[in-house]
Parts: structure tokens; C-alpha cells; sequence
């Protein structure tokens, strides 16, 4: 049993996290060129075309290539150029959620980062179960697979999802090289297909002619087509994704020779590059595809249950080339989809420690790999049985996770501009963002169901993260403690005889306040009358922040009275965390006197929760028993 619970709880030392979108590589690790770090985002982007162009026929029917074009524009013309500034804003692959962070402090952009989080894992989840279902799909419609396997597309996408699982808690290591290969043959077999396709159009020209006459009959004129277009394009949107996990991943790529970490030039330029290489080869690829399998393929098989439901282009192999070609084509398919779940599995259990730890919000186990995995795992196994493994309806979900990222980058970077001066760029990008919004809504109110598991997703975020919180209330969570020189003289001067601190608010600091609170610690206390003690004055700078360094400065007021100052998100663990560096300094216990706050004590405990302050006496003992378990050891705490 010690051995199963050592295995299942190793820690990232023990098992190497896998490298993939949202790592957080350390900056020694070795650099690829951008084409390579490329195509390690392209299983996720690229993989899109399984099941891509069979969505866009199924919601937009004999639109569906119009409304593609309205998607590349708004691909080439808006997502590019907000996430090109993206990475301009975070060199370092925290991406937009990061930028929001620091443009909305407090408590208040904790929970919003919180909710943000909520988004990117049904993004991230719902890449597993898509590309697997799509998998599964390209596995059961194979005519060299068994007969029994046919229709059983629910039982391979778990068995996927599970496999996918179980190779991450055995650990995996992402290799780019494997990308690159895998992205290469997939991309040049799509190629051949749409190639083929449009040979086959070529020479049955009609179809073409067919086409544009239902267009007309259908909706009137071209200007009419065009506002469809526009209104359905939503529901397109999944094929704008990969953008997040291209700048999740730019700190893989490689920068100008000796240019500093602080400020990589170089990465930055070549992320961009990246970006705008992956954009304008993704938009062919989906203008191609989209118009081949419009023209070749009957409405009837894009419904569920045909053909070329979730697999058209699949459907084109397999007719216009032959059996093997179209077999080697689904194997190819079921490759790189199962490789764009095991990126997104990558993501979640990067993204989650990236921030809740820093917050507090993090269970101890999220330190280990593997429960995460089986969490995960878990998860995707539930999504998967509630869409009964359906490719198109998962389209929604996954585009609510996605447009949701686009707004909020959307929002960061015109604040940025804002913030910049750039009054221009902040208005272009304010544009872009409220197409992002209004996509976003067209998305949700067509298909609800994203919505629904962001919010469940937010919900237990937040939950657990909150517990998690109350749960560590109480955690000795400063740093490190540094004293200026004249704070480290007034405790090195007092240990000689007994260090006595005593706190007191960062009121007006004059010389009446200072008097009377010696006299009432004095007499509180039984202390000597010309007892030596150093006031100390807390000032809570952001209690939503979880830990901080705290750095003490000594002063002399009114020619007579030492203090100490001091800035730290919460008052209680300030003054412990200055306790114990005294301790440690000098090797004497110091003692630290308080009076009772009046009124209440459950408000005040709430007061200390969410903003730092409150009963401040019981809560630094509290803090002071956890870290220290030897009361002999443990600086003395008094209260008056």
C-alpha cells in the first residue's frame, strides 16, 4: 500500500511533467526553431481538419464555404493580430489570462483569472474528447476494421480517452520531433486529398454551377448570402483554435544568440512568425477543404449517422483513392487527434499549477502528477459519455472554451494598447474583441452546452480552490524576511536583554499614540516601567496574494520611540514571519505583545481571511504553533 501511495503521489521531481501547450520549460532548456515548435502547436490547430469541414457543412450547409472565408478573416484580420500581441506582452508563455492578472488586482482578479481557468479547461478538456471521438470515428468507419467495432464509436472514444490517461501516469515526454513528423505526413496527405478533390471538380465542372444555384435558390442574392454567412459563422469557430497554445508554447522556441531572458527580442519575433506561418497555412487548408467537401460530398452524409459525419475528408479519400491511401489516411488522422488529446492533457496539468499554487487554491495533491491525471482523466471520461462521443456536438462546448480566450485576449491586449498610448491600435483591437463578444454570444445561445460545462468547471474551480485557501489559512506564507540596517541594529541592541515587540496599527504614528501604547502594554502586561520595546506596524498591501517577502525597515520617531515597518499581505503572518527571522537571527525568542480587538470574533476571522487584518493576536499564535510544533522553540505571544 506505501508503495501505491508513493507511486501515485510522486512529485514532478520524481515524475517529469510532460513538456507540451502551457509548460513552463526552465530557461535553460534547449531552444527549436520556430517551424518545429510549430508544428508541436499544429496537432492540436491542424488535427482541426478531421472533423472540421464536416461541422461547417453540417451547420452551414451550402454556405458552409462563404461562412469558412468569414472565419479566415476573421482568423487573419482579428485572432492573429491580438495574439501576435500577446506575445509581445508575455515573452515568457503566461499568455492572455497573465495579462489580465495584472490588470486586475485583488481578490477580484484572482476570482476572474478563476473563471478564466474554467474556460481554458473545457478548452483543453473537450480537445480530448473531440479529437478522440473523432478518432474513434476514422477507427470504426475503416473498412479493414472488424465488423463488431461498427457503431461502437461511444466504447473506442473511451478506450482512447483511457489509454491517453494511463500513458500520461506512466509520465510522457512530448517530442517535437515526433510533432514535426506527424504534422508533415498529415498535412501532405490532406494535400493530396484536396488536390485530388479539386482534379475532380475540374472535370465535372457542374457541380460547381449546382452549387451556387442552391446558394441563390436558397437565400436570394448575394448580398443575403453573405449576411447568413455572418450569422452562422459562429458556429464555425472551432476552427480558429491553437492561437492560446501558440503562445503557451513560445518559451520552446528559439531566440536571437545571447539575447537576455529578461527580454527575448528573438523568441518573440519568431513567435509571431509562428503564428502568422500556422494562421495563413491553417486558413488555405480550411478554404480548401471547406469548398471540396461542399461540392463532392451529399448533404445526407454529413448527418449523423453518415459516412462523412465527423470524417469528410476521410470520405473523399477512401472514394476517390482507394481503400489503402484512405486507410493510411485514417491512420495518420487517428494519430495526430490522439496527439492533439495528449497536448491538451499536457495543458491542464501545466495550467493548473501555474496558477493556484501561487494563490493558495491548490490541494496539496496537485503537487503530484499522476492525481491529476486520473482527475483528468475522469473528466474527460464523463464529457465523453454525456455527448455519447458525438464530434458535432462537442462543437460548441469546445468553441465556447475557445471564443471565451479570444475575448479575454481580446480585452487584454486593447488595455495594453490603452495603457501603451497606442489610442489607434487600442481602438482596432476594441473592434476585433467586440466581434470576439459577439461571437461568443451567437456560440452560447445556439449551443448552450458549453456554457453549461465551462460553469461546472468554474464551479469546482473555484470550490476547491477556495477550500483550499481556508484550508491554509493559517500557513507561515512569507518567503523570506530582510531587515534594512537600522532594524537589524534595534534587534541585535534589545536581544542582549529581551526582544519585546509590540503591535500596533499604522495610525497617525505621532507621539501621543506611541505613549499610550507603552503605557497600556506596560500595564497589560506587569512589564517593567522602563521596559525596551520595539513597536512594529503592519501595512497589508494585497491580502488576496498568498505568499510575499517581507522587508522590515527601522525608524526613529519623535527622537525616542523605535519601529519597525513592514509591508505583507496578511498582518498575522507578517509579524510571525518577523518572529521567527529575530529567532533565527539573533537566537533569542523574542516575545511580541497585542491587545484584544473588541466586538466579535467571527467577523473579525472573516476580516482576516479576505483582508488580512482583523483578531490579529490568536491568528499569529495559530500561524506561529503550525510552523513551529516545539513550544520551547516558539517565539512568545501575549495578549492584554
Amino acid at each position: 500500500m506505501s508503495s501505491t501511495r508513493t507511486w501515485l503521489f510522486a512529485t514532478p521531481e520524481e515524475v517529469r511533467r510532460p513538456e507540451g501547450p502551457g509548460s513552463l520549460p526552465d530557461a535553460g532548456e534547449d531552444r527549436h526553431p520556430w517551424w518545429k515548435v510549430m508544428c508541436l502547436t499544429g496537432v492540436d490547430y491542424f488535427s482541426t481538419l478531421g472533423y472540421q469541414p464536416g461541422i461547417a457543412a453540417l451547420a452551414a450547409g451550402a454556405l458552409a464555404p462563404v461562412a469558412t472565408l468569414v472565419l479566415v478573416a476573421l482568423t487573419l484580420l482579428g485572432a492573429l493580430p491580438v495574439y501576435r500581441r500577446v506575445a509581445q506582452e508575455s515573452p515568457h508563455g503566461q499568455g492572455s489570462i497573465a495579462m489580465l492578472e495584472r490588470l486586475l488586482p485583488f481578490w477580484r482578479g484572482k476570482l476572474f483569472v478563476l473563471c478564466l481557468l474554467g474556460f481554458a479547461a473545457t478548452d483543453f478538456t473537450i480537445t480530448i474528447t473531440l479529437s478522440a471521438a473523432d478518432a474513434a470515428a476514422h477507427v470504426v468507419e475503416n473498412p479493414h476494421v472488424p465488423a463488431y467495432l461498427h457503431g461502437q464509436e461511444l466504447w473506442v472514444t473511451l478506450a482512447l480517452v483511457t489509454l491517453l490517461g494511463a500513458v500520461f501516469l506512466r509520465g510522457f515526454g512530448e517530442a517535437i520531433g515526433v510533432a514535426v513528423a506527424m504534422v508533415t505526413v498529415y498535412l501532405a496527405l490532406n494535400a493530396v486529398v484536396i488536390v485530388v478533390g479539386l482534379v475532380h471538380v475540374a472535370q465535372s465542372p457542374s457541380v460547381i454551377g449546382d452549387w451556387k444555384d442552391a446558394m441563390l435558390t436558397e437565400h436570394g442574392d448575394p448580398v443575403m448570402i453573405l449576411v447568413v454567412a455572418l450569422l452562422v459563422f459562429p458556429k464555425l469557430a472551432l476552427g480558429m483554435s491553437g492561437f492560446e497554445t501558440g503562445v503557451a508554447v513560445m518559451t520552446h522556441v528559439e531566440g536571437d544568440p545571447g539575447e537576455p531572458e529578461e527580454l527575448p527580442v528573438g523568441r518573440v519575433r519568431h513567435t509571431q512568425r509562428l503564428l502568422a506561418t500556422a494562421a495563413v497555412l491553417m486558413s488555405v487548408y480550411l478554404v480548401a477543404s471547406s469548398l471540396v467537401t461542399t461540392w463532392l460530398i451529399p448533404a445526407r452524409e454529413f448527418e449523423d449517422g453518415g459516412a462523412a459525419s465527423g470524417r469528410a475528408l476521410a470520405y473523399l479519400a477512401h472514394g476517390y483513392l482507394g481503400d489503402v491511401f484512405g486507410s493510411v489516411y485514417d491512420l495518420s488522422t487517428i494519430a495526430i487527434l490522439w496527439f492533439a488529446g495528449a497536448s491538451a492533457m499536457a495543458g491542464l496539468l501545466n495550467l493548473v499549477p501555474r496558477y493556484l499554487p501561487r494563490y493558495g487554491m491548490a490541494p496539496e495533491w496537485t503537487s503530484a502528477v499522476r492525481p491529476l491525471v486520473l482527475v483528468i482523466t475522469a473528466i474527460a471520461v464523463v464529457v465523453t459519455w454525456v455527448f455519447d462521443a458525438d464530434v458535432n456536438a462537442q462543437g460548441g462546448a469546445y468553441a465556447t472554451g475557445v471564443l471565451v480566450l479570444f475575448s479575454s485576449a481580446g480585452v487584454a491586449v486593447t488595455l495594453a494598447a490603452r495603457r501603451a498610448g497606442q489610442a489607434r491600435l487600442a481602438a482596432a483591437f476594441a473592434v476585433i474583441t467586440l466581434v470576439f463578444v459577439y461571437t461568443t454570444v451567437a456560440n452560447v445561445v445556439e449551443r448552450p452546452d458549453g456554457v453549461k460545462i465551462a460553469g461546472l468547471f468554474i464551479l469546482a474551480i473555484v470550490t476547491v480552490s477556495l477550500v483550499s485557501r481556508l484550508r491554509r489559512a493559517f500557513e507561515l506564507r512569507t518567503t523570506s524576511v530582510v531587515l534594512d540596517a537600522r532594524a537589524e541594529v534595534f534587534v541585535r541592541d534589545c536581544a542582549r536583554r529581551t526582544i519585546r515587540f509590540v503591535a500596533n496599527e499604522p495610525d497617525l504614528r505621532d507621539q501621543g499614540e506611541y505613549r499610550a501604547k507603552a503605557h497600556q502594554i506596560i500595564e497589560d502586561n506587569d512589564l517593567p516601567a522602563n521596559a525596551d520595546v520595539i513597536f512594529v506596524a503592519v501595512t497589508v498591501t494585497d491580502p488576496s496574494d498568498f505568499e510575499s517577502v517581507v522587508e522590515a525597515r527601522g525608524h526613529v520617531l519623535h527622537g525616542k520611540y523605535r519601529v519597525i515597518t513592514l509591508e505583507a499581505s496578511s498582518v498575522p503572518n507578517g509579524l510571525a514571519a518577523l518572529l521567527l527571522h529575530v529567532r533565527d537571527l539573533t537566537g533569542v525568542r523574542p516575545h511580541v505583545y497585542f491587545e484584544w480587538t473588541e466586538g466579535n470574533p467571527v467577523p473579525q476571522l472573516l476580516r482576516f481571511l479576505m483582508f488580512g487584518a482583523g483578531e490579529i493576536a490568536p491568528v499569529t499564535r495559530e500561524v506561529l504553533r503550525r510552523a513551529v510544533p516545539d513550544p520551547a522553540d516558539r517565539p512568545r505571544v501575549h495578549v492584554g
